[in-house]
């Protein structure tokens, strides 16, 4: 098959989405498939041959490695030559217009959040992962929770906050602590702070400004750090990550030896299933399909606290659902290609 996979863009998370998708552009070359690697928002600029031939390029190793800090987005717009408003690069859609299907390995806004999903369903182009509008609402963190509120899945208690710096001070009085502050539609744990004090709070809120002031601010909950990833219709062995600083944060997520994870979690029967089955709800409920990772916190009473949903979980060196795939003997490249064979199905039904 012909496959491009859709990497990069201009996200706070394309340096996790570039190694992505170096590693699955490899994974799927491997098997004998044709497969180009581009970053989806600088494009082919640098590229002058037949479109075809892109195809056989070769893929850098650059982005196997993520970089601690998170890109700044002024200086990646900066060095586009092309200074287009589009988020597609110079191009990226006449190529993926060439592709049997578009294997998105695109993490958070530009990718995660179904724009890019809908341009692609105009334009008949088959992608990979969830639909549109399961995309859409499951990068809007209030919504999700607003959604799966009454289907007997815990969630902390929260509330959604649009603010300004003047703000700040009236949060800070009337918000209980501990807390965590985190952005409304961001991933990666960009931007998330746990506040367990008034003047800690007070910062982060201030901090919370450089992502738009768009945040939910969200009952914080002790527990055990679980995720469980879906693929199809089953639940993935779950995984414990217990950071060896701090929480599971950026850095914490993407530097080896950062975190330990273990997997399947080393948590009673009972707690497997448990976390397993809201997983599920919480999938089906948003009308997801193909694969998702769902994160929760397990309370010392085997109570597990839905925090979020992933439809485009990484897949980098250190990522989660490629773990807990190979704990039920699905390895890298079948992984992959269960995604491809999963998705062109969802396509195929309209989902």
């Amino acid at each position: 098959m012909k496959i491009v996979v859709l990497a990069g863009g201009l996200s706070p998370e394309r340096n996790v989405s570039l190694s992505s998708g170096t590693l699955i552009a490899e994974a799927l070359r491997d098997m004998g498939h044709q497969a180009a690697l581009v970053d989806m928002y600088f494009g082919l600029e640098d590229y002058d041959g037949p479109l075809e031939d892109y195809f056989r390029a070769p893929i850098s190793d650059a982005g196997k490695r993520v970089d601690p800090r998170a890109p700044d987005l002024a200086e990646v717009q900066a060095a586009r030559k092309w200074q287009s408003p589009s988020l597609f690069g110079q191009g990226v859609l006449e190529l993926c217009r060439l592709a049997d299907i578009v294997f998105l390995a695109l993490h958070g806004a530009c990718g995660e959040d179904g724009r890019v999903q809908a341009a692609l369903e105009l334009l008949g182009i088959p992608y990979t992962g969830s639909g549109y509008l399961g995309s859409g609402i499951a990068m809007d963190k209030d919504l999700t929770k607003r959604l799966i509120a009454d289907l007997g899945v815990n969630t902390p208690s929260w509330k959604r906050v649009d603010y300004t710096e003047k703000d700040v001070d009236h949060l800070t009085s009337t918000t209980r602590v501990p807390c965590v502050i985190k952005p409304v539609d961001s991933g990666s744990s960009i931007g998330v702070a746990i506040a367990h004090t008034k003047k800690e709070l007070h910062a982060a809120l201030l901090e919370e400004l450089k992502f738009g002031g768009r945040c939910v601010l969200e009952q914080y909950v002790a527990g055990r750090e679980i995720q469980v990833g879906v693929l199809g219709d089953k639940a993935l062995p779950s995984i414990e990550i217990i950071p060896k600083t701090g929480f599971y944060d950026y850095e914490n997520k993407y530097q080896p030896g950062a975190a330990e994870e273990i997997c399947p979690a080393p948590i009673p029967p009972e707690w497997e299933k448990k976390v397993g089955q809201a997983a599920l709800t919480v999938h089906q409920a948003l009308g997801l399909s193909v694969y998702s990772r769902t994160d929760f916190i397990v309370d010392q009473e085997g109570t597990a606290w839905f925090l979020e949903i992933n439809t485009l979980p990484g897949m980098t060196p250190t990522s989660l659902v490629p773990q807990e795939a190979a704990a039920v003997g699905i390895g890298y490249q079948d992984l992959c290609q269960r995604i491809i064979d999963e998705s062109l199905a969802a396509r195929k039904a309209g989902k």
